[in-house]
């Protein structure tokens, strides 16, 4: 790599996460399937004190993916080599996209991260090992990671619901998105799969607040 690549890297790197300046944009990620578990089922699927193993920093910091893989399986299907996303959780929660509910067999509500009451049961497999969720499956609900120090120039507040258009090949305006504003955060609009291939979302498009 040369002088001039460092340089780049070293630029972007410093950009990563925030607000497009004079355009109020942002980078939209697709979010495909995942699992975040607590370490509690963690030693129920793989043993006692077992620790999940990172292999990639995610755009949110302090979240990764982790090496280990999981299946799993509903009353009418199942997801194989699904992946596990880190740090453990207080509690163990299922994302799916809608489609990949109907696959399982399951009622998936679309709720908040977090918010995990009342929602879908489903069982977690590894190898030999398993453990039988009665609550835990979402759809994420559509939101913003918004920056502490982007909220202002955004125009928006922690909790708000924001219109945000997809500037990508197939334009599309999602109704419903949640802002959540931290100084935790990085600036991000996270989307499950359905959602990115109805507008055909690829890596770098961008998504402004329209209302």
């Amino acid at each position: 790599m040369n002088l001039v690549d460092d340089i780049v890297n070293e630029v972007l790197k410093q950009l990563e996460g925030t607000v497009i300046k004079n355009k109020k944009s942002f980078v939209i990620e697709g979010s495909g399937r995942h699992i975040h578990l607590s370490q509690a089922d963690v030693n129920r699927l793989f043993g006692e004190g077992y620790e999940l193993t990172k292999v990639k920093e995610l755009s949110q910091p302090g979240q990764y993916v982790c090496q280990e893989r999981v299946s799993l399986v509903g009353p009418k299907g199942m997801f194989s080599n699904v992946v596990i996303l880190g740090p453990v959780r207080e509690q163990s929660q299922v994302e799916v996209s809608l489609t990949d509910a109907r696959t399982l067999g399951i009622k998936a509500p679309i709720r908040e991260s977090g918010d995990l009451k009342g929602s879908a049961g489903i069982i977690i497999v590894n190898k030999e090992r398993h453990i039988s969720l009665e609550e835990g499956c979402i759809v994420a609900k559509r939101h913003v990671h918004v920056a502490e120090s982007d909220a202002k120039a955004l125009g928006v507040t922690n909790g708000q619901i924001v219109k945000v258009k997809a500037n990508t090949a197939r334009p599309l305006i999602f109704d419903d998105v949640v802002i959540r504003v931290s100084p935790k955060y990085h600036t991000y609009m996270h989307i499950d799969f359905d959602e990115a291939n109805a507008c055909d979302l690829c890596t770098g498009d961008l998504g402004e607040i329209i209302e």
